[in-house]
Formats: structure tokens, C-alpha cells, sequence
């Protein structure tokens, strides 16, 4: 009977290790995940062109024209005949159902000594790209002093597109 007493207790304390752990620590694995769009593509339409139009300046004034393309004078400045005005465009290209937001910048137009400046607007301030491609026009107001030169004028602006 001492032998099996004796090798029950041997029994319990070897099988104490077992109930050894703090419970201070305890580890378990945690998941990830990752979403991967395509990138946003602002791509200028070709041929198309903020076109301000054919007009004399007075004594100063401005002429805008409509993301729809309609031109419009202001102050001393006329339309000569036969002139014509239009809206620039742009396409876009992403992941199909987000929405982008739209901006535009002023430049000016030159004769490669003068400058006029011009702001923009684009048809909306946002868009949503409807499988995959949306587009949009942009129109401006320049602003004459009326002591500008005669002459071609040419110039830039920046377009940027974001996703929301």
C-alpha cells in the first residue's frame, strides 16, 4: 500500500508541470487585408482646346466661355464675326464605381512677350466612373486690359483628378 501511495504522489508531482503556465501571456493570430485599385488616368482629349475666340479689346474687359463651349464678352471687348469659342475636355480612366474629385488651375496665354491670364472651370467638381471612364469639359474667363498687342495667343492650365 506505501508503494502505491508512493507512486501515485511520484505521479502527481511529475504531472505538475502540466498546470505550470502564469497565464500572464497568450498568443493568437490576426488576419490582413488589402484592396488594390487601378490608378486614376487624366488624359487630355486631342484636338480639343479652351478656345477664347476671335475679339477686339476696347479698352479692356473680359470674354468667358461655358464648359458646354458658349462664349460670352464683357466690358469693351467684341466678337469679331465669324469667330468661334469652345470648352476643353478630358477623359478619365479607373476603377470602375469610384468617385473622383476635379480640379483646375489658371494659366495665362501668350504671344511669347505677353501674357493674359485666365482662370478655369470645370463642368462639375466631382464624377464617378461609370465602368471605368468618365469624362469632363472645362471652360475659362480671360481678362483683357485692352492694351494687349494683336496677335495668336497660346498657353497651358493644369487638370487633376482624385479619388474620393
Amino acid at each position: 500500500m506505501k508503494k502505491i501511495i508512493l507512486a501515485s504522489a511520484i505521479a502527481l508531482i511529475s504531472a505538475t508541470p502540466a498546470f505550470a503556465a502564469s497565464g500572464n501571456t497568450s498568443s493568437a493570430d490576426g488576419t490582413a487585408t488589402a484592396t488594390i485599385v487601378a490608378p486614376i488616368v487624366l488624359t487630355h482629349t486631342s484636338g480639343a482646346a479652351l478656345g477664347f475666340g476671335t475679339f477686339t479689346t476696347g479698352t479692356g474687359g473680359s470674354v468667358t466661355v461655358t464648359s458646354a463651349g458658349v462664349g460670352s464678352v464683357g466690358g469693351d471687348v467684341a466678337f469679331v464675326p465669324g469667330s468661334t469659342n469652345s470648352a476643353d475636355a478630358f477623359t478619365v480612366a479607373g476603377d470602375a464605381g469610384r468617385t473622383f474629385s476635379i480640379t483646375t488651375g489658371g494659366g495665362n496665354v501668350s504671344d511669347g512677350t505677353n501674357n493674359i491670364p485666365f482662370t478655369t472651370s470645370a463642368s462639375a467638381a466631382s464624377g464617378t466612373l461609370t465602368g471605368g471612364a468618365a469624362s469632363f469639359t472645362v471652360g475659362g474667363t480671360l481678362t483683357l486690359a485692352g492694351t494687349e498687342p494683336a496677335g495668336a495667343y497660346t498657353g497651358t492650365y493644369s487638370a487633376t483628378v482624385t479619388y474620393n
